[in-house]
């Protein structure tokens, strides 16, 4: 073959056929078989060194590579897909969306725009969100990498909202005043980073008490200011301890006032998926706009996000930017129009919508919602025993799937609380028994499980509690 017709592709199709039959069967053992072995493997020194190695400019046959691939990737994951990973707020994903994602790559679809079947796709999934969470049939959507890209999007429709097309034209200097926008205290720091982004600095943001006359207050003082509140996040299930926003009061407000009402339900959103939890929500319909994660909650392999925009023209009208180079058109290949390109930054946007659409398709919703409740019933039981228990106390009341709690010091002992709950999860990690994480409550550092794992089973948190407990002993008999 001469060079000008030369490819990337193989020789020999039946060989990576056999190749990639062999390592499909590798993955499936080991995602069925995935409780029986450590929660976390550390990557061993030799891996990292071989990790570092820089890109070799010959190329290295197939086998070889995924060889290596098993040895020295594959063992050493994230661990979330084991039953007893309740480190975080992690989603553990379905086999059927790990397919999905396997299609996807052999379609190598650009979902910017254009008429083909993965735009048709993102529109239906849309479609079935903006349906699950209430919003009018003509909102706008679109997918991306998680919360943080959706909250960044939302705020700037905000934010356009504010000052229809000022910003856009002459940057944050051009608006009639200083924008400043409102969260409560257990909203994520994603919301802060994405008004440092947007050109609003994080000095931009009000912290406010869970208190609808304590943020009204702070509109009245600082419209008093001369400033411009055009924004209030609200939060819908806060990423220490699950706490969830009055949705409602908040809507008032922003209907009174004029302002835009965005809410973060990163991982919260999923309680719309269960009868019996959707109350909680409640409010959540009337968002101008909505950040979530398909890949915590509702199991979508990473990465999986969605924003919702009510103003479907106004979310448009934010990112639109026609060129030449993307000319639509009535007919053919370049038809579709609207593409997805006018609803955010991205020009290049790969086939997220599979694996979505496929994990809503195979389980169905009411079944995605007996695992939200499953995980909270779990939480529950587990903050009982811990209520229960003589070595442990909960830090913070369990309302959804988040276990808050801390080892008791016992008398005369000089070893320090927080240095007591950081060493225990330090250890119960190290030993691959399980994964909690920690967060601070009142100034104190505690002990977290986050429970968003569709695998966990009663029988993996009693191994948790005990495991626990023995390594609690083993530090305090040994300080």
């Amino acid at each position: 073959m001469t060079p000008h017709d030369s490819t990337l592709d193989p020789e020999d199709w039946s060989e990576v056929r056999r190749l990639g039959h062999e390592l499909l069967d590798d993955l499936v053992d080991q995602l069925s078989t995935v409780g029986d072995g450590r929660a976390w493997t550390p990557v061993p020194p030799e891996v990292r060194a071989r990790l570092e190695q820089p890109a070799a400019s010959f190329p290295t046959d197939l086998p070889t590579v995924l060889d290596e691939l098993r040895r020295d990737i594959l063992p050493y994951a994230t661990g979330n897909t084991h039953p007893r990973w309740f480190g975080w707020v992690h989603g553990t994903g379905p086999v059927e969306g790990a397919l999905a994602e396997l299609v996807a790559g052999f379609m190598n679809c650009n979902v910017g725009g254009r008429d083909h079947a993965a735009v048709h796709v993102e529109r239906q999934v849309i479609r079935w969100l903006v349906d699950l969470f209430g919003f009018p049939a003509d909102s706008s959507g679109l997918l991306v990498s998680g919360t943080s890209v959706a909250t960044i999007i939302g705020l700037a429709v905000a934010r356009e909202n504010a000052a229809p097309g000022e910003i856009r034209r002459g940057g944050v200097a051009a608006a009639p005043a200083p924008l400043v926008a409102y969260a409560s205290d257990g909203a994520h720091v994603s919301v802060r980073k994405a008004l440092e982004l947007l050109g609003l600095g994080g000095d931009s943001l009000r912290r406010v008490p869970a208190n609808p006359q304590a943020l009204e207050k702070m509109i009245a003082t600082d419209r008093e200011a001369g400033l411009h509140p055009f924004c209030v996040v609200g939060t819908a299930g806060s990423v220490t301890t699950g706490a969830i926003d009055d949705l409602g009061a908040l809507a008032d407000i922003c209907s009174q006032h004029g302002l835009w009402f965005h809410v973060d339900a990163a991982f919260g959103g999923a309680l719309i998926l269960s009868e019996r939890l959707r109350p909680r929500l409640a409010g959540i319909e009337r968002a101008d706009s909505l950040a979530f994660d398909l890949h915590k909650w509702m199991h979508v392999p990473y990465d999986a996000g969605c924003v919702l925009v009510r103003d479907a023209e106004l979310h448009r009208s934010t990112f639109s930017a026609d060129r030449n180079y993307l000319s639509r058109f009535e007919r053919g290949a370049g038809a579709g129009h609207p593409w997805f390109t006018d609803f955010g930054p991205e020009l290049s946007r790969g086939f997220r919508a599979l694996k979505v659409w496929v994990t809503l398709r195979t389980h169905g919703l009411d079944r995605l919602g007996a695992m939200v409740e499953k995980n909270c019933e779990q939480a529950t039981w587990l903050a009982g025993r811990i209520k229960d228990s003589e070595s442990f106390h909960l830090a913070a009341p369990t309302s959804l799937n988040i276990v808050c709690f801390q080892a008791e010091v016992p008398a005369g002992s000089r070893i320090d609380s927080d240095d007591l709950n950081r060493e225990i999860v330090m250890r119960m990690q190290e030993r691959g028994i399980a994964v909690p994480s920690s967060a601070e409550i009142d100034g104190r550092l505690c002990i977290r499980v986050a429970i968003t794992n569709h695998r966990t089973r009663r029988e993996d948190l009693e191994i948790f509690l005990a495991a626990i407990e023995e390594i609690r002993r083993e530090i305090v008999e040994g300080s």
